[in-house]
């Protein structure tokens, strides 16, 4: 039985959303600011039906659509920006801006970082710019160009704190931790009691529930993230504010959460306790959930980059990993998690599931009709044509959106993967009970 992780790369195209759907997440983390896309129709159509909110709602997001005199460059594009800003903040006054290029802004080359800074010194609003196009290998990648782009927004002290003004002090400075990554604030607060209890104060999160309240960015502080798709954010930190990472598992399932919380404690010298009786009340609460899915197989066609984390913890319930497709693979930010799931494999007696880079769709179909999974874990594009093939399908992009983190949510994960599973059961049930009341 194969023990080590093996890596494959196919030349597959990438069959995902485009990054721009981050901001169907981030406007509603970041309460005080204001998303502009810029781009073609084609992505005002694209945002229109996946995000899906009505007019009436009055969404923190708007489209800044170019046009033929745009593109050819026969318009002022600063003008145009100026008025739609100017307009932003006389309807809504955001604390911050948004600026997302895409596809369209990168092929013409046009100069958002340029325009940024001074059109923000004119109209007194901060804007950021965040590359999130299609050039990325995931839609989710969209995210980490966001929060890269805030990091250089972040204070490098804090102004309210008076013993940063004392070099001389002999105090021992307490150390600092900052999480990033963006999840609701009901997943946020859950984590940070977790660390609480272990004694350890998070001082910030990125991105901050408000603009104003940006967590202090400096070679002091410690980071750590919460998703896997983060690895431009964690690369800014290290390089441009000089934290210090720490390289932990990701915070997904019992077995995730309680190796994410160790690593944090290890780092910053703190003893972990309790920990292990807590994840095994977890594991008591979802027994019923595992008994459902022990010795069932699952299949990763790859869209969100949560995949590995994912997978670690249905091995870990007990379900058996044909493959793990994954659009693009960060080996050293995913490094504690790849070694997770390598203790999680051979713990459970499981062969190691075959993990491949930029997948292609075509060969994969020929690997799940040999294979035949119980589930498949796709892209919305892919499900429907499985399902009619009598393949059980759930849709990756749902735990892009679930509250998945921590302890507690180790249900929810579990909810989305059965359900297709117990529909399947439910439907069988039916069709016996109608053929045994057609024979009598």
């Amino acid at each position: 039985m194969n023990t080590k992780l093996n890596f494959e790369c196919e030349t597959g195209n990438y069959h995902t959303f485009c990054p721009i759907s981050c901001v169907a997440w981030l406007y509603q983390k970041i309460e005080d600011s204001f998303f502009l896309v810029i781009g073609t129709k084609t992505c005002g159509y694209f945002l229109q039906n996946a995000l899906g909110v009505m007019i009436f709602a009055e969404p923190r997001y708007a489209m800044a659509e170019l046009e033929e005199g745009d593109i050819s460059a026969q318009l002022n594009d600063y003008k145009e920006l100026k008025r739609l800003c100017l307009k932003i903040k006389q309807d809504r006054n955001p604390s911050v801006i948004v600026w997302i290029g895409t596809c369209t802004t990168e092929i013409i080359k046009m100069d958002l970082e340029g325009m940024a800074p001074k059109l923000e010194s004119d109209i007194c609003i901060p804007i950021v710019v965040a590359r999130a196009n299609g050039l990325d290998y995931a839609f989710t990648q969209g995210e980490d160009t966001v929060l890269s782009a805030l990091v250089h927004r972040c204070p490098l002290t804090d102004p309210l704190n008076s013993e940063s003004q004392k070099p001389f002090t002999t105090i021992e400075k307490k150390k600092n931790l900052v999480l990033f990554g963006s999840v609701s604030n009901t997943v946020a607060n859950q984590l940070s009691l977790e660390l609480e209890k272990q004694g350890i104060n998070v001082s910030g999160w990125l991105p901050a529930q408000h603009y104003t309240d940006l967590p202090v960015l400096n070679k002091d502080i410690y980071v750590c993230g919460v998703n896997p798709f983060l690895s431009r954010t964690a690369t800014t930190l290290m390089r441009r504010r000089k934290c210090k990472l720490i390289g932990a598992p990701f915070p997904i399932g019992p077995d995730g959460t309680r190796k994410w919380i160790e690593k944090i404690c290890v780092s910053l010298g703190i003893k972990p306790i309790g920990l292990e009786d807590r994840e095994k009340k977890i594991w008591i609460q979802i027994e019923n959930y595992c008994k459902l899915i022990k010795g069932k197989s699952v299949f990763f066609m790859g869209d969100n980059l949560l995949e590995i984390s994912l997978a670690r913890f249905l091995i870990r319930c007990g379900m058996i990993v044909y493959e793990i497709g994954i659009p693009y693979m960060d080996k050293r930010f995913q490094a504690a998690e790849l070694e997770l799931l390598e203790k999680t494999c051979i713990q459970m007696n499981v062969p190691v599931p075959r993990i491949v880079e930029k997948p292609d769709n075509y060969n994969q179909i020929q690997r799940i009709r040999e294979l035949q999974p119980d589930l498949v874990i796709t892209g919305m594009g892919l499900a429907n044509p499985l399902e009619s093939r009598g393949i059980n399908t759930k849709w990756s992009v749902e735990f892009t959106f679930a509250q998945i983190h921590g302890f507690t949510n180790a249900t929810d994960i579990l909810e989305l993967v059965t359900r297709p599973l117990r529909r399947n059961k439910n439907l069988q049930q039916l069709e016996t009970i109608q053929n045994y009341v057609y024979l009598k």
